[in-house]
């Protein structure tokens, strides 16, 4: 069954809808989501009714027109008569009816496909579906799937997954210090949500993605199209909710699309497939307030550990990189081994214990009703698996945050503060982020006390994790060698759970491949080759596509590439940097239709492209003025020093940083690459009034002129 998009217009939603049902603050908040969930129902019905889907079989695209048929018919007529014919003008007459019908096949297709794209250039998700289309056709002609058996093979795998690892969890059990699995006491510091006004929520409707659960009662973007006469119901629910501490029941079932966890992966197989969790939208909504003040909190209290850096405002996966490559290019330097362990947790989202993470809750200082409505957002929920028109049986959730829920990462976050502290308290440094935890150990060559902290270490992690309910997997879990000598082994290998861990020649951290000496060679060369593959195929687009929808195209499918953590290819060797200079040669080639032999100075002029290497400049600027502006996270504004002369001097004011002694930069490599001493040298090369710029716009504005300055003076 669907319902005609063209039918589901806001203002007749809205009129079909009608007044504002009478509803009191002091109503159950379930029944206000009952009620909600029927009036939007019924108006949706009003305009837009369901009907049964066609399942009539097109034999033929809709481009394929009746002319195009008499054409192919007389086409193969011509061809047979070609074959038998020895007759010039004959052959001559059937090759020109043949080109005429290629000509008008392409032609036709051609207007068909421009029309479809030109009728989602306003809506980017739709002009990605179609580009998808184009670019990967669906395949036909196989047998379709027993859904029901699939959706019910999924349910009892996911479910038996969680089930089986908690009790090997329980079995293994080993009673931890008390200042390790228990939280520190602390006082109430907050008690109550604050409440929310109609901007508020008109905001958050605004900036809330428009995703559909089978179990909403009408589509998101419609709700988010008429959010204007909407606002009322959902102040009147969202408050109901936080006063009386309590989070819908209807919405705590969640709706679960397997997910591939990689494209490569066999999709037979089970356990290569991650419950993604579809939630209704109302309850995003509601969350998304909550989210909005527990960030808050967070921030004021300063809780979160300052080296994760998973779902926290100002960090990402490239500052939590450009900080872990800096560390090993400094011990790099200074003669160190680095042994980078990778950890692997087995289903993390889906295995915390709700009485520890309430535990963590209120030893943050949470109590009254925000810790009771965090409760009921945990307890008592539900999924099952859909696939098509085929639900499996729920079943219910007694461990757990659900994977696609707003709150889910914050909640995680708070839940693994703890682990930093243990590692750290070994003299081993650490980045987390989210469920990817890295630890890295530095020492000398010869030391003969590294094997034994850092095993100390890993036996100490592996304890908090099963203490914690959650499950580290060794044979899963990779260690990578960074020293001048990485050919030659140091002697011995880390030890996790009774296995030994061996030695890899790269590693990917955070999608970006990581070698022993640091080269960044194997990274380049994947990028380069996807990008290429990228731009094979949406050369075959360029038809089809006006300037404008296929920048839009490129930038998403292969500068995004490009662009993803190239801080750290500040000062690549130039036969590496080379395939990434070619491959955005290519794609400027590909957009202005020049020809193969044109220049690439003219051509990213024309584009107002940054070159390669000033695109590397112009990232690891922004990072420098976030870190320096409170913007950016505080393990990479420790790196940078402000430059404060002994007396007063011309370049006091200035917004200078101090720039490392020769002492602490002794190699080529660390002082052209390591972040902390190549951003304060391109910082200091920048004019005063860029480095004072007073907010982030205005600064890349002014810093992308005078680097497309400097590049193409």
């Amino acid at each position: 069954m669907v319902r005609p998009r063209r039918l589901m217009d806001p203002d007749g939603f809205l009129r079909s809808l009608g007044d504002l049902p009478v509803m009191e603050a002091d109503d159950p908040v379930d029944a206000l989501v009952d009620r909600y969930n029927s009036e939007m129902s019924r108006a949706i019905d009003m305009i837009a009714p369901e009907r049964p889907l066609s399942l009539r079989r097109v034999t033929s695209a809709p481009w394929f027109t009746e002319e195009l048929a008499v054409m192919k018919r007389s086409r193969r007529g011509l061809e047979c008569h070609w074959r038998k014919t020895r007759s010039v003008s004959d052959r001559a007459r059937a090759r020109a009816a043949i080109r005429a019908y290629s000509a008008a096949l392409r032609a036709a297709r051609k207007t068909f496909t421009t029309a479809r794209i030109a009728s989602a250039t306003n809506r980017p998700s739709e002009l990605f579906r179609v580009v998808g289309e184009l670019l990967h056709p669906p395949e036909g002609g196989g047998a379709p799937e027993d859904s029901a058996t699939r959706c019910s093979e999924f349910a009892h795998h996911f479910a038996d997954k969680v089930a089986q690892t908690r009790f090997d969890l329980d079995a293994s059990f080993v009673a931890m210090p008390k200042e390790v699995t228990e939280a520190p006491v602390c006082l109430n510091l907050w008690d109550s949500f604050q409440l929310v006004r109609p901007d508020d929520v008109d905001r958050i409707l605004g900036a809330v993605r428009a995703t559909t659960c089978s179990a909403d009662p009408c589509p998101s973007w419609l709700i988010k199209s008429a959010r204007g006469g909407l606002v009322e119901w959902f102040v009147m629910i969202i408050n109901a909710s936080l006063n009386q501490g309590k989070f819908p029941s209807v919405l705590k079932q969640a709706i679960v699309r397997p997910i591939l966890k990689k494209a490569s992966l066999d999709s037979a197989i089970l356990n290569n497939y991650r419950p993604i969790s579809n939630l209704p939208f109302l309850g995003k909504v509601l969350e998304r307030v909550v989210a909005s003040q527990l960030q808050g909190f967070l921030d004021d209290t300063d809780f979160l550990d300052p080296s994760q850096s998973g779902f926290r405002p100002g960090h990402s996966t490239e500052t939590a990189l450009v900080a872990l490559v800096d560390d090993l290019r400094r011990e790099l330097d200074r003669g160190s081994v680095t042994l980078l362990v990778l950890l692997d947790i087995s289903a993390a989202f889906d295995t915390i214990d709700h009485g520890i993470l309430l535990g963590r809750l209120s030893g943050m200082g949470l109590g009254g009703m925000a810790l009771s409505w965090l409760q009921s957002f945990l307890e008592g929920r539900s999924q099952l698996v859909k696939l098509g028109d085929t639900c499996s049986d729920p079943w219910p959730l007694t461990c757990g945050v659900p994977q696609g829920s707003i709150l889910s990462p914050m909640l995680f976050n708070i839940y693994m503060k703890p682990l930093g502290e243990v590692i750290r308290s070994f003299g081993v440094r650490c980045h987390l982020y989210a469920d990817d935890t890295q630890l890295y150990y530095s020492f000398p060559p010869n030391s003969k006390e590294a094997p034994q902290i850092l095993n100390q270490c890993l036996a100490a992690v592996m304890g908090w994790m099963r203490v914690n309910k959650l499950k580290l997997n060794p044979d899963k879990t990779e260690v990578l060698q960074v020293s001048r000598m990485s050919d030659r082994g140091i002697g011995w290998l880390p030890v996790l759970d009774g296995v030994a861990l061996p030695l890899k020649a790269q590693v990917r951290s955070l999608g970006v491949l990581l070698d022993s000496a640091l080269t960044l060679d194997a990274q380049v060369s994947a990028v380069a080759g996807r990008a290429f593959a990228q731009l094979k195929l949406v050369r075959q687009l360029r038809p089809y596509l006006v300037k404008s929808d296929l920048a839009t195209v490129v930038h998403a499918l292969v500068t995004s590439r490009l662009d993803y953590c190239n801080a750290l290819y500040m000062g690549l060797p130039l036969k590496t940097a080379r395939k990434l200079q070619l491959v955005q040669r290519l794609a400027a080639l590909l957009l202005t239709g020049a020809n193969y032999r044109e220049r690439s100075t003219l051509l990213l002029k024309e584009l107002h492209w940054l070159p390669f290497t000033f695109r590397t400049q112009f990232k690891v600027h922004v990072i420098t003025y976030k870190a320096l502006n409170g913007l950016g996270p505080s393990y990479l504004s420790d790196r940078l020093s402000p430059y404060e002369p002994a007396r007063s001097l011309r370049s006091s004011g200035e917004a200078l940083l101090s720039l490392p002694p020769p002492s602490q930069a002794r190699l080529v490599g660390t002082r052209e690459r390591a972040f902390s001493v190549v951003a304060p040298r391109l910082w200091n090369s920048l004019p005063r009034e860029i480095r004072q710029a007073p907010t982030l716009v205005a600064f890349r504005k002014s810093l992308k002129t005078w680097l497309f300055t400097q590049a193409f003076r």
